[in-house]
């Protein structure tokens, strides 16, 4: 196994890299995407971000959320609930727990219309079927696992990354 990448050494603004890792993500007990194919955004200080392509997302779990945010590199972002059993009686939903950029900055075209998703808030996120530890801080979608060390932004132990 290769050394860890060392977050501090990502660059700034970030790169965006492609990877053939498997990516699988459940959410309220489904399967929600899983795929081979991937972007990740490396950022200094912070743990790789999986964006995934459409065609491996059930996009019929999502439904389009209120609100936006603003990245300086990536541009402005758009959320998306995931729901099952939308409507019915039994309906469960996990608010803005998967994002995308629709109309990226040139810089980061390539995710257009590609997913990423908040591991906080999802049954269960894996890399190569290593079990992916979320980010710290309620706002960030790093996936932290062996292949990375930090010290990682978002960790209250590390308050003084920018």
């Amino acid at each position: 196994m290769a050394a860890p990448e060392q977050v501090g050494a990502y660059p700034r603004p970030p790169a965006l890299v492609e990877s053939s890792q498997l990516v699988r993500v459940e959410a309220l007990g489904q399967l929600l995407a899983k795929s081979r194919r991937s972007l990740r955004v490396l950022e200094t200080f912070h743990p790789p971000t999986y964006y995934l392509p459409p065609e491996a997302v059930r996009q019929e779990l999502l439904l389009p959320s209120s609100g936006a945010s603003f990245c300086e590199w990536k541009g402005v972002a758009r959320y998306f609930d995931v729901v099952v059993d939308a409507g019915g009686p039994a309906e469960r939903r996990l608010r803005r727990a998967v994002w995308t950029y629709p109309e990226p900055t040139q810089a980061f075209a390539a995710l257009a219309g590609w997913f990423a998703v908040y591991p906080a808030l999802m049954d269960g996120c894996w890399l190569d079927g290593e079990p992916v530890q979320p980010q710290p801080g309620g706002f960030y979608g790093g996936w932290i696992t062996s292949q990375v060390q930090g010290p990682f932004k978002g960790d209250p132990l590390h308050s003084e990354l920018v």
